[in-house]
């Protein structure tokens, strides 16, 4: 690259077509002659070509974006159902098999085992991420399900604390580390995986299918611990039936690598190489000196965004069944039997399952921005009392649930979509697994280790209510500053469109499609 090439911003650099990027090693560039500052908007502060696009309109085929799709929320189903699961046989069986001398604080060491897998995904979303940047997005989500679901199947054949004592629970915190090391690069990959083939205008619809992967991962887990609860005797459950949901995860894994391994790279990653070969290899450091320096801004709002999200999450799915079986009856509250807890769970998980989709669809009509708002608004005003319901006998924990599951929707449905527009190709896989990992370790899975711990030192039973409010006025707050990118073309890439969205062809009166058909009967 010649002297006057360094002149060419990050975002420049990597949506004009009519720049001859020639071969270079990028890492012998300085970032700042190659990323002068780009004007930037007065509000968020990113810069304002954000949204640039680069050539002409691209054509996917229809069925390779259902299909990439699948690949995806397969692979995230996988994934999902082993938290599912560790989350639901917590206060019924793990407990009592690896921490049974812990008395009440058996069920926070045992959720502190869940909350270590959060300490090591920022590892493996700086491991994954960059590499994912690198060779392919494909590629490295096949290496992180296959991790997953080896390290699910492993958690399900450590013998309890009876047989080997302290090394059981020793042998499950390092398994969780490796399910929390392969998590921090499979959500963001597929994150990054559905947005850059999903059609500009219909990004939001295919983004949803991810979290509905999730969703169907955390009810086949709470479905599979309702059924093994409700059928096994103590006993039997505590011996050896808590095994077998571990045990199923290996067929799934092994469906989600069949169908990432068939893909091609994404149409955003194919026209980067396309553009710059280079580009690969540019190193780890050199994207996060981009990301801290020109992409700062929007990296606060992701991560505000990602806090507001997954905290309710937690919340919700980790937290809630503890407190439901084990905190509140020991405190004196109405609380419930697991079996009816795990089944209310599933029943909530069944109906957002129901209006997921929906919700990703008519946020590409209206936008992100105003369901987002919606579900931070509903944090901070019904937060608190969610939780107090819970306490009022089964119709208040129907109803708590429901408002809950409520407000998750409006960011399960909506975020896949809007996170991956904040980052260009270049760099999306990578920061997106810095900004994700980070905030969900330090703040959202350890949500429930955090209240747990917090319920048992002083007693108030609120605490889940304080969180939730919490992450309403942070999410509140990051919409604020979000640019809205419904319908439009992600940083870095040629606006993209699926071959759904072209006109009928005109035929003869034979069927046969004509290659040139008269003005008066061509279409769109």
């Amino acid at each position: 690259m010649t002297a006057c090439d360094t002149s060419l911003t990050v975002d420049r650099y990597i949506s004009q077509p009519t720049t001859t990027i020639k071969a270079v090693h990028v890492a012998s560039l300085s970032v700042r002659a190659l990323c002068p500052v780009p004007r930037r908007d007065v509000m968020t502060g990113v810069p304002e070509d954000r949204f640039v696009s680069v050539g002409p309109p691209v054509i996917e085929d229809e069925t390779t974006v259902r299909r990439a799709t699948k690949a995806a929320a397969v692979g995230n189903v996988a994934e999902w159902y082993d938290f599912g699961i560790y989350s639901y046989l917590a206060a019924v069986a793990l407990d009592r098999v690896f921490f049974p001398d812990a008395g009440d604080w058996a069920p926070v060491l045992t959720l502190g085992a869940f909350a270590a897998a959060f300490l090591v995904r920022p590892l493996g979303g700086l491991v994954f991420g960059p590499l994912g940047d690198r060779i392919g997005r494909t590629k490295v989500l096949s290496a992180t399900v296959l991790m997953m679901a080896v390290a699910t199947v492993l958690l399900g054949l450590v013998p309890g604390h009876a047989t080997i004592g302290v090394a059981a629970p020793l042998i499950v915190l390092f398994i969780r580390m490796l399910q929390g090391f392969s998590a921090g690069g499979e959500y963001t990959g597929a994150l990054t995986l559905v947005a850059e083939y999903s059609p500009d205008r219909r990004r939001g619809f295919f983004g949803s299918w991810l979290e509905f992967g999730t969703l169907v991962g955390y009810t086949l887990g709470a479905g599979t611990s309702a059924v093994l609860i409700a059928l096994l005797p103590t006993d039997d459950l505590l011996s050896w039936g808590w095994r077998l949901p571990f045990m199923l995860a290996l067929p799934l894994g092994i469906t989600g690598i069949y169908l990432r391994m068939r893909l091609e790279e994404t149409p955003a990653f194919r026209q980067l190489l396309e553009r710059s070969p280079a580009i690969s290899t540019m190193s780890p450091r050199r994207a996060f000196q981009i990301l801290i320096t020109r992409y700062r801004s929007a990296a606060l709002v992701g991560a505000g965004l990602v806090v507001a999200w997954n905290v309710t999450n937690y919340v919700l799915t980790n937290y809630v069944p503890t407190y439901l079986t084990g905190t509140l009856p020991r405190f004196g509250e109405s609380g419930t039997s697991e079996a009816l807890s795990t089944g209310l769970q599933v029943v909530v998980m069944l109906l957002m399952l129901c209006v997921i989709l929906p919700v990703g669809r008519l946020s590409d009509r209206i936008g992100r921005k105003p369901i987002l708002f919606a579900g931070s608004a509903a944090l901070v005003v019904l937060g608190l009392p969610a939780v107090w319901l819970l306490r009022h006998g089964l119709a208040g924990q129907i109803a708590g649930l429901l408002i809950m599951g409520a407000t998750l929707l409006c960011f399960a449905a909506v975020t896949p979509s809007t996170l991956p527009a904040l980052f260009p190709t270049l760099i999306r896989y990578g920061s997106l697994a810095i900004v994700f990992n980070v905030f969900v370790s330090a703040f959202a899975g350890t949500a429930p280790t955090a209240i747990g711990a917090a319920v048992a030192a002083t007693g108030n039973l609120d605490w889940p209510g304080y969180y939730l409010v919490g992450a309403g006025v942070v999410g509140l707050v990051s919409t604020w500053f979000l640019r809205e990118s419904a319908g439009r073309p992600l940083a870095g890439a040629a606006p993209l469109r699926s071959s759904a969205d072209l006109p009928a062809p005109v035929l003869s009166p034979d069927g046969v499609p004509l290659e040139n058909p008269p003005r008066s009967e061509r279409r769109g």
